[in-house]
């Protein structure tokens, strides 16, 4: 039996009705002692018994290929093969289409690109013949800087913006750029193969299974049930591992070709330069105000770039066509193309940088108003979509900013920035809101139910988000079982396929199917007992109906139940508009002799319909402002403009946020339960919390000391040469 449920509309809520008492409880994850102890193997661990090394050789620019002394790598001894497969794929795939990216290694599409495998007995074997590999590229020098070419892409007008800003009170018109970015995940993209028949199982780091089998059967030329994909334990991966990678391919192309298992590990600089990067952008930002601060006009254009035959473009404005009211609205994209890496999705595709950019002009308008930064946004918020009329499923903004307002103490600020010092540093506080579209995704869940507990099964992955703890929960509270007696299997595409890590929507989307099974176990428990499922209490392994108590074991009689569950995205996203809300509050220090900026606390607030797990979400939300921190001040790829190389790839140079630079992190949940979002009433949350984080931090920057850094990230040089138009502060009034 399956139950399947295809959300059209409100969702009954049935989790009060439950009585284990798991959901929305600090569970620890199940799988941490496995972690932390180094038994949960990864992608590149427990390596099966023959197995051979591969390292990829790389082109050194864009062009036709000639890899000039292969016969020579080839006979290097130790070395097993050099493979030149066109199957093999020349960049990661963005993950979801299910079919395989562009393959042949006979052109190179930019710096850096795979252009074949060396296969040895050892990795340094493998690393060193291919760093012998003599590449050759013919073609003309590469077109690298987006500014400089043509674009694609129409902006989307309502009214008259230009009409708007002439007669405005107040107006602005600001241009904000935001560097190109990297996942940098923790473990590197990694793949272990090997053939059965004519089967192949890849053991690798991805993030949505069902699609990446569909990709590998494309590239490999067979058929997906020919294909088993294991990703049980992901080292992180921030969206740069949605879709199938070169190393992924190759090592099964290698596997087959030697008969043997063979692994390929990406080294952390071709991680830098082969996995999908966020793309750059430019945006023009306007900004129309009536004397109260209400917003007539509002503009948001944004510049991205992307290779010259890929579809995707960096969804910037996504969330600017919904966040704040406006009659007079002009919102849209262009894309350059560039002979740079591949640009796909990083955490929070679009809003991680489109709505940084956006609050930061909302301070700017707030400051020309002389008016709170909250207030200014509180005075904005929409009643219906400003578009399309849609009505909000739900909305939070007010209470987000307003609770979070209260528990940062920001009622104490004063407005006027350079007003607090404490010895060299100017101490100062920012404001953002955050704002977040909410998906749900396709997602099919078994549980089988037995004496000795239960078992969820699913592909669903798990990339450092906490699903094997919310899917106990899920499972435990609706079947009565506690934590103990629930296992979770993930990562296997032997199992049904659940919605896949990505887009925030893989705890309302998997977690809805396990749900839905465990209705399906539920309905079966209640047919044994003649009852009607509703009327059916579970909790702590025992079954009550009426005045009778009964454990589950007695009722199962030794027998195996089996329930399965099926979640379809249906009409709700077309009836109402579905999104997370959040608002940021910062505080920064920043050197008056250096330009160093250190942040010294921050808060988030945040709305996402049920929280499932508060400490897993807690710790979705200490990374998504960790991003923040790192794109406001620290984080940024620098790109040769010869060839179009990326010139810091490894972590030494690409300054992601340390310890030393993250100060305590203050989390607070507003509650919510939004029925449109399925059974769950749950939303996405761990890509809300980047949004606007950056925002809050510059913001307190120019609060602190009158600077407005307006190309990102806010190196010290950048906050110096603002400071040097500043007098010489006087120690008066200093803290």
């Amino acid at each position: 039996m399956t139950i399947t449920l295809k959300v059209d509309g409100k969702s009954p809520d049935r989790i009060p009705d439950m009585k284990q008492g798991l959901v929305g409880t600090e569970i620890a994850r199940p799988e941490g002692p496995l972690k932390v102890t180094g038994q949960a193997p990864y992608a590149a661990e427990d390596l099966p018994e023959g197995c051979a090394f591969g390292t990829l050789v790389r082109a050194p620019r864009w062009g036709k290929v000639n890899l000039r002394n292969e016969e020579r790598l080839a006979a290097m001894p130790g070395v097993l093969s050099v493979l030149r497969d066109p199957a093999m794929i020349r960049r990661t795939a963005q993950g979801g289409a299910g079919k395989a990216p562009a393959q042949g290694m006979d052109e190179a599409d930019f710096a850096g690109q795979s252009v074949a495998l060396i296969v040895a007995e050892s990795f340094e074997v493998a690393r060193d013949a291919a760093r012998a590999a003599v590449v050759a590229v013919d073609g003309p020098a590469p077109a690298v800087d987006p500014d400089q070419q043509e674009t694609e892409g129409e902006p989307d007008s309502h009214g008259d913006l230009e009409a708007a800003m002439r007669g405005a009170a107040h107006a602005l018109d600001v241009t904000y750029t935001t560097p190109s970015m990297a996942a940098a995940a923790m473990e590197p993209h990694a793949a272990v193969a090997w053939w059965d028949g004519d089967g192949v199982t890849v053991r690798t780091s991805l993030q949505m299974l069902k699609h990446n089998r569909k990709e590998l059967a494309d590239c490999l030329g067979i058929d997906p049930s020919r294909v088993r994909v294991l990703s049980p334990y992901v080292g992180g991966g921030f969206g740069s591992k949605l879709g199938v990678s070169p190393e992924a391919v190759a090592a099964a192309l290698a596997a087959k070709t030697l008969g043997r298992p063979v692994c390929v590990v990406q080294e952390r600089r071709q991680v830098f330069e082969l996995v999908n990067r966020r793309s750059e952008s430019r945006q023009r930002i306007r900004l129309a105000a009536d004397e109260d601060g209400r917003l007539v006009g509002l503009g948001h254009e944004a510049l991205v770039s992307n290779l010259p035959d890929e579809g995707f473009s960096e969804p910037v404005t996504q969330a600017s066509h919904f966040a704040y009211a406006a009659e007079n609205r002009l919102i849209g994209n262009r894309v350059a193309r560039v002979r740079r890496p591949n640009a796909g999705s990083v955490r929070a595709p679009g809003e991680a940088i489109g709505v940084t950019a956006f609050e930061c002009a909302m301070d700017e308008l707030a400051s020309a108003l002389d008016l709170d930064p909250i207030a200014l946004r509180l005075r904005n918020i929409p009643d219906a979509h400003p578009e399309t009329g849609q009505p909000f499923s739900s909305h939070k903004l007010a209470q987000v900013l307003t609770e979070g307002a209260e528990r940062f103490g920001w009622q104490d600020r004063d407005p006027a920035p350079r007003q607090r010092r404490e010895g060299e540093w100017w101490i100062g506080t920012g404001v953002s809101a955050a704002f977040r579209v909410n998906l749900l995704t396709e997602a099919e869940a078994r549980i089988t139910l037995t004496s000795d507990g239960a078992r969820v099964d699913t592909d669903m992955t798990d990339i450092g988000t906490g699903t094997y703890a919310i899917l106990t929960q899920i499972a435990g509270e609706a079947l009565g079982l506690p934590q103990g007696r629930v296992t979770v299997r993930l990562g296997d595409t032997d199992l049904p396929p659940g919605s896949g890590s990505g887009g925030s929507f893989g705890a309302a989307s998997t977690g809805s199917a396990v749900w839905l099974a465990a209705l399906d176990l539920r309905q079966q428990l209640a047919t044994r007992l003649g009852c009607d499922e509703a009327d059916l209490t579970l909790q702590d392994g025992e079954a009550r109906v009426a005045n009778t108590r009964q454990p589950i074991t007695e009722i199962l009689k030794g027998d195996t139940l089996t329930g399965h569950g099926h979640v379809q995205k249906g009409e709700a996203a077309q009836k109402v508009r579905q999104a997370t809300y959040g608002a940021h509050f910062a505080e920064a220090a920043v050197n008056d002799v250096t330009g160093e900026v250190r942040v010294r606390r921050m808060l988030g607030s945040f709305a996402a319909g049920r929280i499932l797990n508060p400490r897993t979400a807690r710790s979705q939300c200490h990374g998504g402002m960790t991003w923040g921190i790192g794109m406001a001040l620290t984080e940024g790829l620098v790109f040769d403009r010869r060839d179009g190389h990326v010139v810091n790839r490894d972590l030494a140079e690409y300054h992601v946020p340390v310890n030393a630079d993250v100060p305590p992190l203050d989390v607070h949940f507003v509650d919510e339960h939004d029925p449109w979002t399925g059974p769950l009433l749950a939303k996405g949350i761990g890509e809300l919390a980047i949004c606007g984080a950056g925002a809050a931090v510059l913001n307190a920057v120019h609060h602190a000391c009158g600077v407005r850094i307006r190309d990102w990230p806010a190196t010290p040089d950048k906050v110096l040469a603002g400071l040097d138009g500043w007098p010489v502060p006087a120690t008066a009034g200093s803290d």
